[in-house]
């Protein structure tokens, strides 16, 4: 008797894991997550995040902070050249903010409602409630959670996939385009999810660089360095452009700090592109923009109704339509890169 009472506990362990019922309901899974998320009073992350196009992936490293009543703090670094930039949400406005430029966009926008966001907590559990049929499945170090994502300026985005370990903390999450191949990744290196955050810690004030002004330059040297500096001797095309589209009129004009392009494509979407060197302010300047920020490929652009602007590559750049929707402006900004050529002209 004592035998077969040991044969049936055994019996009923082996089902128990046959069966997975050693992991959390779906339902249990998602509430611990999300309760973990809504009860956090501040938190902090760090990881990196990678963003694909067709032809290459751009890796960031990633720090994200954020205060209930919605204070945001993301700081992105390229690992290629360095550049850093910062999305900034205070009790004031909306910034992006260039440190090396000295130069921040002002926003008036209901980010980061607005728009899925991968980096942040918040973000990802407002897609979770918004997907009424979104999918838990189990690992093999813990579970997976889909849904549906709302990237309105990037229909390509399709769906995300947020990994949790066995303690429901999350790990990693993927978006997918409707090919399902990843086109976002974002790992977590550490959650802090008891960071003791305060308002002073998201001061725009932090990242305004007190300089002195230049002093005037007279000596040949240093004008010849002014102009190597704000001169631009290499025009950078983009790869992609709408089809029927041509340029149609390639122009440099000077400015007071040296000159800039100014590129015009014609035909079924007509579109200018201007381009001049990025040149560090010696006072913060702030650019006011009626519209919210877009994660481009190689920086944070500032997209508003009919424009789209942004720095990369020590290059400012500004993209201005009646007739591009956003993610057609996305895609040229994504395509332009030092030396590149235009596969379209006429």
């Amino acid at each position: 008797m004592v035998i077969l009472k040991k044969l049936v506990v055994l019996f009923s362990v082996m089902l128990l894991f046959a069966c997975g019922c050693g992991k959390d309901n779906p339902d249990n899974v998602v509430k611990e997550f999300k309760d973990s998320i809504k009860n956090a009073k501040s938190y902090k992350i760090t990881g990196n995040m990678e963003i694909s196009n067709d032809e290459e992936t751009f890796t960031y490293s990633l720090e994200s902070y954020y205060l209930k009543d919605n204070y945001y703090k993301v700081v992105l670094v390229n690992q290629t050249n360095n550049h850093e930039q910062i999305i900034l949400k205070n009790n004031d406005d909306i910034y992006v903010i260039t440190p090396a430029l000295n130069k921040s966009f002002k926003f008036q926008s209901d980010w980061p409602g607005s728009s899925s966001q991968a980096y942040l907590l918040g973000s990802l559990v407002a897609d979770i409630e918004n997907d009424t049929k979104f999918e838990v499945t189990n690992s093999d170090n813990g579970y997976v959670i889909k849904t549906k994502v709302n990237y309105p300026n990037n229909n390509e985005l399709s769906y995300q996939k947020i990994y949790l370990n066995a303690k429901k903390n999350i790990e990693k999450v993927e978006v997918y385009n409707k090919s399902d191949i990843i086109k976002i990744k974002v790992t977590f290196d550490k959650v802090d999810l008891k960071a003791g955050l305060k308002e002073s810690n998201f001061k725009l004030e932090d990242y305004v660089k007190e300089e002195e002004p230049n002093e005037e330059c007279e000596s040949e040297e240093c004008k010849n360095k002014t102009e190597e500096t704000a001169n631009i001797e290499d025009i950078i095309y983009p790869l992609y452009i709408p089809s029927n589209t041509y340029l149609t009129s390639s122009e440099k004009v000077d400015t007071e700090n040296g000159n800039r392009v100014i590129l015009t494509f014609s035909g079924d979407k007509n579109f200018v592109l201007i381009e001049e060197k990025a040149l560090s302010n010696n006072a913060m300047e702030i650019v006011p923009v009626y519209g919210e920020p877009l994660l481009l490929s190689e920086a944070i652009g500032a997209l508003s109704a009919n424009s789209l602007s942004w720095d990369a590559n020590n290059m400012s750049y500004y993209l201005a339509s009646t007739e591009l929707t956003p993610a057609e402006m996305q895609l040229i900004a994504n395509s332009l890169g030092n030396e590149t050529l235009v596969s379209n002209t006429k």
